[in-house]
């Protein structure tokens, strides 16, 4: 019988580089990390691929989800949903894999009131004007989604508190060496 794996949510505002980090950490095959990809209804990005990056589903499909009580959390972000399949997450977890949520800061509290032995981590960006450039160097988007972008990560800021774990993403290489070591901790090795 293998051991439950952990739940390991990966949080911060929109732009902290999230995903940079998720994929470096994800280069280590000594953390077992399986990815827990979400569902959204938004538009596919260039270069994404349904199914790496993000489920993309209609907003029929996604509701079914939520009807059916299959999402883990979910939350609407700048007109899109974006949820976590909570039966891939438990099948993965019985396997004895550590599953990894990149998620937003509202989904990280309805994944804690729900799985409390969550191990929480935030991505804290240097700066806000850091973060500001990083948003606006990704070129997909329209300038009143970027400023709502950056007006709710302001206000997430203040969340990290709320998080076990804060870890500092000044070089994505440095920031998933201490999240591989926070894992490595907290599996007891």
């Amino acid at each position: 019988m293998n051991k439950k794996g952990l739940l390991i949510i990966l949080s911060g505002p929109s732009g902290v580089g999230k995903g940079t980090v998720r994929k470096e950490l994800m280069k280590d095959p000594s953390l077992h990390l399986f990815f827990s990809v979400s569902m959204t209804t938004r538009g596919i990005r260039p270069g994404e691929m349904d199914g790496r990056e993000y489920y993309f589903v209609s907003k029929e499909e996604f509701q079914r989800n939520i009807d059916n009580g299959n999402l883990l959390e979910w939350a609407e972000f700048v007109g899109n949903r974006y949820g976590t399949p909570k039966d891939k997450v438990e099948q993965m977890r019985e396997e004895g894999k550590n599953v990894l949520l990149e998620i937003e800061t509202k989904g990280t509290a309805k994944v804690l009131a729900k799985c409390p032995d969550a191990l929480s981590i935030f991505l804290m960006p240097p700066s806000l004007k850091d973060l500001e450039n990083r948003i606006r160097g990704r070129k997909t988007e329209p300038e009143a989604v970027i400023e709502e972008r950056l007006a709710k990560a302001r206000a997430e800021l203040p969340l990290a508190s709320k998080y076990q774990h804060v870890v500092l993403n000044d070089t994505v290489e440095r920031a998933a060496s201490e999240i591989a070591s926070i894992i490595k901790t907290a599996l007891g090795e």
